[in-house]
């Protein structure tokens, strides 16, 4: 899996949601389909007058989710931007094109009430529940870096083996320290529940 194919996927979804936290603290969540995709950004268009478009200006971060029909769940994080103003027309004609009914909900020159918002770095967490152990990756879009979270073991382990017994992924291998595989870990959190010895941390 990489950034690309992400987006691809993004794409064939379609309305994808999309999460803010408000003035007061608040979560807030949307679903938006006035969506372009490159291969190295996401451009989206909304109406300055929203919460969301508020939100976006007061802060732009912003969590994007989208689920496939395969099971696969594609997260991004990022911080959204105004595109620059001399870029705003050429936008809105690419995103009112590739989604025509956007003239049905702003026709004429009422479009000009949106804004295009752009993304270009972002963490991307990809994780596909349709295989066994469970399938997770963390990658990037730009100049983003990777967040991992989940658990790992640390050198107060035992070996004792508790932790491989409870894990419904199977993803822990055995060693003098024992050793959570990433890439298949569901973040459940059992194996840290159940470590007798508390050698288990949260990465977060």
């Amino acid at each position: 899996m990489d950034a690309i194919t992400c987006i691809k996927k993004l794409g064939y979804v379609g309305t994808l949601t999309f999460a803010t936290v408000d003035k007061n603290g608040h979560p807030q969540v949307r679903s938006i389909s006035a969506i372009h995709y490159e291969s190295d950004a996401i451009y989206f268009y909304t109406a300055r007058g929203k919460n969301f478009c508020q939100q976006l200006m007061a802060d732009g971060h912003v969590q994007i989710l989208a689920l496939t029909k395969y099971k696969e769940m594609i997260r991004f994080s990022a911080v959204a931007k105004p595109v620059p103003d001399d870029e705003q027309e050429y936008w809105k004609d690419v995103i009112f094109k590739e989604q025509p009914y956007l003239a049905n909900v702003y026709p004429g020159d009422t479009r000009s009430i949106g804004i295009i918002f752009y993304i270009r770095d972002a963490q991307i967490e990809y994780f596909f529940l349709g295989c066994h152990p469970i399938d997770r990756e963390y990658l990037t879009m730009g100049n983003a870096v990777p967040e991992h979270k989940g658990f790992v073991i640390t050198d107060s382990c035992i070996a004792c083996g508790t932790c491989q017994t409870v894990c419904p992924q199977g993803c822990i291998e055995e060693g003098e320290t024992y050793h959570i595989q990433p890439n298949h870990c569901l973040h459940c959190g059992n194996c840290f529940e159940n470590c007798p010895v508390e050698a288990i941390v949260r990465l977060d």
